[in-house]
Protein backbone atom coordinates (compact mmCIF):
# COMPACT_ATOMS: atom_id res chain seq x y z
CA UNK A 1 0.00 0.00 0.00
CA UNK A 2 2.82 2.39 0.87
CA UNK A 3 4.75 1.43 -2.27
CA UNK A 4 1.75 2.26 -4.46
CA UNK A 5 1.36 5.65 -2.80
CA UNK A 6 5.06 6.47 -3.19
CA UNK A 7 5.04 5.42 -6.85
CA UNK A 8 1.95 7.54 -7.51
CA UNK A 9 3.57 10.57 -5.84
CA UNK A 10 6.78 10.10 -7.85
CA UNK A 11 4.77 9.89 -11.07
CA UNK A 12 2.75 12.99 -10.23
CA UNK A 13 5.93 14.92 -9.43
CA UNK A 14 7.52 13.76 -12.69
CA UNK A 15 4.51 14.81 -14.71
CA UNK A 16 4.61 18.23 -13.00
CA UNK A 17 8.29 18.63 -13.90
CA UNK A 18 7.45 17.56 -17.45
CA UNK A 19 4.73 20.21 -17.65
CA UNK A 20 7.12 22.92 -16.50
CA UNK A 21 9.69 21.73 -19.03
CA UNK A 22 7.07 21.82 -21.80
CA UNK A 23 6.09 25.35 -20.73
CA UNK A 24 9.74 26.34 -21.35
CA UNK A 25 9.39 25.09 -24.95
CA UNK A 26 11.64 22.06 -24.45
CA UNK A 27 9.14 19.54 -25.76
CA UNK A 28 11.54 16.66 -26.40
CA UNK A 29 12.84 16.78 -22.84
CA UNK A 30 9.30 17.16 -21.52
CA UNK A 31 8.15 14.06 -23.40
CA UNK A 32 11.13 12.09 -22.09
CA UNK A 33 10.44 13.20 -18.49
CA UNK A 34 6.76 12.27 -18.87
CA UNK A 35 7.73 8.84 -20.14
CA UNK A 36 10.04 8.25 -17.17
CA UNK A 37 7.41 9.49 -14.73
CA UNK A 38 4.78 7.05 -16.01
CA UNK A 39 7.01 4.01 -15.38
CA UNK A 40 6.38 3.75 -11.58
CA UNK A 41 2.58 3.83 -12.03
CA UNK A 42 2.85 1.24 -14.78
CA UNK A 43 4.90 -1.03 -12.51
CA UNK A 44 2.30 -0.70 -9.75
CA UNK A 45 -0.55 -1.47 -12.16
CA UNK A 46 1.15 -4.59 -13.54
CA UNK A 47 1.89 -5.94 -10.06
CA UNK A 48 5.65 -5.83 -10.31
CA UNK A 49 5.96 -3.55 -7.28
CA UNK A 50 3.90 -5.93 -5.14
CA UNK A 51 5.99 -8.88 -6.30
CA UNK A 52 9.24 -7.04 -5.52
CA UNK A 53 7.94 -6.04 -2.08
CA UNK A 54 6.92 -9.63 -1.33
CA UNK A 55 10.29 -10.91 -2.56
CA UNK A 56 12.34 -8.35 -0.63
CA UNK A 57 10.82 -9.37 2.70
CA UNK A 58 10.76 -13.12 2.11
CA UNK A 59 13.55 -15.20 3.71
CA UNK A 60 12.85 -18.01 1.24
CA UNK A 61 13.43 -15.68 -1.68
CA UNK A 62 16.72 -14.46 -0.19
CA UNK A 63 17.83 -18.07 0.38
CA UNK A 64 17.04 -18.72 -3.29
CA UNK A 65 19.16 -15.73 -4.33
CA UNK A 66 22.02 -17.03 -2.18
CA UNK A 67 21.77 -20.46 -3.83
CA UNK A 68 21.73 -18.89 -7.28
CA UNK A 69 24.80 -16.84 -6.38
CA UNK A 70 26.60 -19.95 -5.11
CA UNK A 71 25.77 -21.84 -8.29
CA UNK A 72 27.05 -18.93 -10.36
CA UNK A 73 30.30 -18.84 -8.37
CA UNK A 74 30.79 -22.59 -8.83
CA UNK A 75 30.14 -22.31 -12.54
CA UNK A 76 32.57 -19.42 -13.01
CA UNK A 77 35.21 -21.14 -10.85
CA UNK A 78 35.07 -24.30 -12.92
CA UNK A 79 35.29 -22.26 -16.14
CA UNK A 80 38.38 -20.46 -14.84
CA UNK A 81 40.08 -23.73 -13.92
CA UNK A 82 39.13 -25.22 -17.28
CA UNK A 83 40.70 -22.29 -19.12
CA UNK A 84 43.91 -22.58 -17.14
CA UNK A 85 44.19 -26.27 -17.92
CA UNK A 86 43.69 -25.68 -21.60
CA UNK A 87 40.20 -26.71 -22.58
CA UNK A 88 37.69 -29.40 -21.82
CA UNK A 89 38.49 -32.98 -20.88
CA UNK A 90 37.80 -34.16 -24.45
CA UNK A 91 40.15 -31.51 -25.89
CA UNK A 92 42.94 -32.46 -23.48
CA UNK A 93 42.48 -36.17 -24.26
CA UNK A 94 42.55 -35.50 -28.01
CA UNK A 95 45.71 -33.41 -27.64
CA UNK A 96 47.38 -36.10 -25.54
CA UNK A 97 46.42 -38.87 -28.01
CA UNK A 98 47.58 -36.90 -31.05
CA UNK A 99 50.96 -36.07 -29.50
CA UNK A 100 53.75 -37.76 -31.43
CA UNK A 101 56.15 -40.05 -29.62
CA UNK A 102 59.71 -38.88 -29.11
CA UNK A 103 61.63 -38.34 -32.33
CA UNK A 104 64.74 -39.93 -30.85
CA UNK A 105 65.00 -43.65 -30.42
CA UNK A 106 65.90 -44.67 -26.86
CA UNK A 107 69.31 -46.09 -27.82
CA UNK A 108 70.18 -43.53 -30.49
CA UNK A 109 72.76 -40.85 -29.91
CA UNK A 110 71.38 -38.45 -32.55
CA UNK A 111 67.86 -37.55 -33.58
CA UNK A 112 66.36 -39.91 -36.16
CA UNK A 113 64.71 -37.11 -38.13
CA UNK A 114 67.73 -36.66 -40.38
CA UNK A 115 70.29 -33.91 -40.73
CA UNK A 116 69.14 -30.47 -39.77
CA UNK A 117 68.87 -27.94 -42.57
CA UNK A 118 69.87 -24.35 -42.00
CA UNK A 119 67.25 -21.83 -42.98
CA UNK A 120 68.19 -19.55 -45.84
CA UNK A 121 69.44 -16.11 -44.91
CA UNK A 122 66.93 -14.30 -47.11
CA UNK A 123 63.80 -15.10 -45.07
CA UNK A 124 65.58 -13.87 -41.96
CA UNK A 125 66.53 -10.65 -43.74
CA UNK A 126 62.99 -10.31 -45.07
CA UNK A 127 61.53 -10.78 -41.60
CA UNK A 128 63.91 -8.12 -40.27
CA UNK A 129 62.83 -5.77 -43.04
CA UNK A 130 59.18 -6.44 -42.27
CA UNK A 131 59.70 -5.84 -38.58
CA UNK A 132 61.55 -2.63 -39.45
CA UNK A 133 58.55 -1.58 -41.53
CA UNK A 134 56.32 -2.27 -38.55
CA UNK A 135 58.44 -0.09 -36.32
CA UNK A 136 58.55 2.68 -38.91
CA UNK A 137 54.74 2.65 -38.97
CA UNK A 138 54.67 2.86 -35.22
CA UNK A 139 57.19 5.67 -35.21
CA UNK A 140 55.12 7.57 -37.76
CA UNK A 141 52.04 7.24 -35.60
CA UNK A 142 53.91 8.40 -32.53
CA UNK A 143 55.37 11.38 -34.38
CA UNK A 144 51.91 12.26 -35.67
CA UNK A 145 50.64 12.45 -32.09
CA UNK A 146 53.69 14.36 -30.89
CA UNK A 147 55.15 11.58 -28.79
Amino acid sequence: MIAETVCSAVSAAGLGIGAVTAYRKRFLSAARIAAYSLVPVGLVMTGVVGWVADTAFSPTAWAGFVLLGGAWLLFMGTRAVERRRGGTRKERRAARDSAQPDAVAPAASAPSLGPAKRPATRPAAASRAQSGDDFSDIEAILKKHGI
